[in-house]
């Protein structure tokens, strides 16, 4: 699928996220701050695991695509 959010998009959302996190945690905080359905989705598909920091969380949301 070609409508995952964008490397930047995902660094937007997760400003100011404190690492590591889980993917919930991930997902709590992009809901905080505004992210849209489309992102959550994409975070929501991602592994249940800790991530150590937004540019992981980038390349597993790639990863889903």
């Amino acid at each position: 699928m070609a409508d995952n959010p964008s490397f930047i998009e995902v660094q937007k959302c997760l400003a100011g996220m404190d690492y590591p996190a889980s993917r919930d945690d991930l997902v709590q905080h992009a809901q905080q701050h505004g992210a849209d359905e489309q992102m959550l989705r994409a975070l929501r598909a991602m592994p249940d695991r800790e991530y150590d920091g937004p540019s992981g969380v980038s390349t597993e949301i790639t990863k889903t695509s």
